[in-house]
């Protein structure tokens, strides 16, 4: 599929937008793919000179990649400062997401990065390449070089992400693609902390994890600065808790110069040793 019309969206009548998607490697649709389709499709119902600053969205049912994705856009509100926007995802078996996205008027006030990447990790450049689609490129951080770095949380992973094709110098645009990418990472934490607290402490966590289930049950992302997904981003993420079956993934993504751009959690369910029904 061709990345850059990953986002062009067909109108589909009032307030609705038609999207397609490839099909990845474990059959199905990418839960980023459909969170960020549904992000450009509330952009397409607001000004052009809001951007979003935030969104959130409930994973309802697996996407079906043979057939395309219809976007419905309620306007909730349209204010001076702020619009809120929330999208139905469906698909013939139903809803498949629910998001709600806000977007703000650009405004002046002071810059304060509280957050900072953690310092000492390798480059992109010396972390092996370990991507599962030509969507974007993958290059996780060794996990001697995390325990080194220290971490909050549990089950820490973290990976140097960029897209490789050249991204149009549209805000919206990183955005959506940044909202893409964020969905790859929250399940690897909380299957890493999980794993880690076996007694002894899991070694081979494929062996350990096969015959196992886990679904993302529901994403936020908080854009807070520009950035340019055709850059080398670190994803870095930490499981912060796990009960009833529900992992929270908690993450920050960095650029190489250590600027704090967005803020991801994502609630996961993961069952050990079990599939799931029908």
């Amino acid at each position: 599929m061709d990345l850059g019309a990953l986002f062009d969206l067909a109108p589909h009548g009032p307030d609705t937008f038609v999207g397609v998607g490839p099909r990845y490697p474990w059959g199905g649709l990418f839960g980023g793919q459909i969170v960020a389709q549904a992000l450009r499709a509330a952009a397409g119902t607001v000004d052009d000179d809001l951007e979003p600053h935030s969104l959130r969205a409930y994973f309802i049912r697996r996407g079906d990649h043979t057939e395309p994705i219809r976007y419905e856009v309620d306007r909730i509100r349209n204010g001076r400062s702020f619009c809120t926007r929330r999208v139905v995802a469906r698909q013939a078996i139903g809803a498949i997401l629910n998001l709600e996205a806000s977007f703000q008027r650009p405004e002046s006030t002071v810059d304060l990065q509280t957050v900072s990447m953690p310092a000492g990790l390798p480059a992109p450049d010396e972390c092996p390449d370990d991507g599962w689609t030509s969507s974007f490129a993958r290059r996780p951080v060794p996990q001697a070089a995390l325990r080194a770095a220290g971490a909050t949380g549990a089950g820490r992973v973290a990976a140097w992400l960029r897209v490789d094709d050249v991204v149009a110098a549209d805000e919206l645009v990183h955005r959506c693609w940044l909202s893409y990418m964020s969905d790859d990472m929250p399940t690897d934490s909380v299957r890493h902390a999980l794993a880690e607290a076996e007694d002894p402490p899991v070694t081979d966590i494929d062996l350990w994890w096969a015959g196992s289930f886990a679904a993302s049950l529901d994403h936020t992302v908080w854009f807070h600065r520009p950035m340019r997904v055709d850059e080398w981003h670190l994803y870095d993420f930490s499981c912060h808790s796990y009960v009833g079956g529900r992992g929270v993934s908690v993450g920050h993504v960095f650029t190489t110069a250590g600027v704090h751009v967005a803020t991801v959690a994502q609630e996961v369910l993961l069952r050990r040793g079990t599939r799931p029904a029908g």
